[in-house]
């Protein structure tokens, strides 16, 4: 790794003293002491570099999504994720790579451009609700209905007071933490990690579309938020995953592989393929890798992509670290819904700032009046 002394990252930078502290502190930079002279410090040229080349490719919000969906074609532009030849870009960053180390509050830094501020005031208690996900739309819906400043800052809150609702309980740390406290399986912190970085966002994919359309409204974070979270209730986005979960844990009960094979190509081979990707969803790859599969489930995989011809996508993947690490049935969704938090609010912010409406014309196909 290569450093920089305080003058040249000064000038790289283009900056104060005073920022360029902000952002060691704020974890953008990394920094460490200079061993030719311990009261100096270097800081790393490749954050430097980072940093740099968001300030260059992001453009502000408002110029980004000056070009929003407003009376024409469904196509808009954004800074914040992509799918380029089948890869996942995250403002800049490759997804799967950052996925090695990376926490989803790092992601979120990344595209919310904001470090997490200091608490200062205690989060209102999880509403009293039998599962994760009716706690996670009712805390939403209620902080809906207050006022927003739509500021990074109530991002931030937001992302933690869904955590809270999720886990029923106010809690710290690390989110991938908290989830694997919760569900107690500590040792699928690390796998819960890497799922959280690599469902954080997907350019513009159901819900998050449903909340770019609410921001375009000037909706407040909460409300965009709480419309992406009720489009991802559908079977066909963020349920996807239970159908593969149904198949995996069939064949983990010991059912005939064949006829549980079958049976999953009748309900449509859930977890299989994706459109944007021609091979293998990388996410999925990534994830499968970190999950600590039994030969048992990975059998099941092969011979169900076997039978199919196409690659398990993210949904199977979800489905194949809940059976390698006990958890409950619900925690695809989950896991689905907590990492793509920042994402909704990530476009809900970029969204805000352009000022713009989303609505696409209509093309009629029905009766002409007489």
């Amino acid at each position: 790794m290569e450093w920089m002394d305080r003058s040249a990252a000064l000038e790289k930078l283009g900056v104060k003293s005073q920022s360029l502290y902000a952002y060691v502190s704020r974890g953008l930079i990394r920094a460490r002491p200079d061993e030719r002279d311990p009261r100096a410090s270097q800081y790393s040229a490749s954050d430097i570099a980072r940093l740099m080349q968001r300030k260059r490719s992001r453009r502000s919000r408002a110029a980004v999504a000056s070009q929003a969906i407003a009376w024409g074609e469904p196509v808009l532009e954004t800074a914040l994720t992509g799918v380029d030849g089948g890869r996942l870009v995250y403002a800049g960053q490759d997804a799967v790579e950052l996925a090695r180390t990376a926490s989803l509050e790092d992601v979120a830094r990344l595209l919310w451009g904001s470090a997490a501020p200091i608490a200062t005031t205690p989060r209102p208690r999880p509403p009293e609700q039998p599962t994760a996900k009716a706690r996670a739309l009712c805390w939403l819906a209620g902080e809906a209905a207050g006022p927003s400043l739509a500021s990074s800052d109530e991002a931030w809150r937001l992302l933690d007071g869904v955590v809270d609702a999720i886990c029923g309980i106010r809690g710290r740390g690390a989110i991938h933490g908290r989830l694997a406290a919760h569900w107690r399986a500590p040792g699928a912190a690390e796998a819960i990690r890497t799922a959280l970085v690599l469902v954080a966002d997907h350019e513009l994919n159901p819900s998050t579309f449903a909340a770019r359309v609410a921001a375009g409204t000037g909706a407040g974070l909460a409300a965009c938020a709480l419309a992406g979270l009720s489009t991802l209730t559908g079977p066909r986005h963020g349920e996807a995953s239970a159908g593969a979960l149904s198949y995996l844990r069939e064949v983990a009960a010991g059912a005939d592989p064949e006829a549980a094979v079958s049976r999953w190509m009748q309900a449509g081979a859930p977890g299989a393929g994706h459109v944007l990707y021609a091979g293998f969803d990388p996410r999925a790859a990534a994830l499968l890798a970190a999950s600590g599969l039994g030969s048992q489930t990975s059998g099941a995989i092969e011979a169900a992509m076997a039978a199919s011809g196409l690659a398990p996508n993210i949904d199977m993947a979800l489905a194949a670290l809940t059976v390698a690490h006990g958890l409950p049935d619900d925690a695809p969704f989950v896991l689905f819904a907590t990492g793509r938090m920042v994402g909704w609010l990530a476009h809900a912010l970029e969204q805000h700032a352009s000022g713009a409406a989303i609505r696409p014309r209509a093309r009629y196909v029905g009766a002409t009046p007489v």
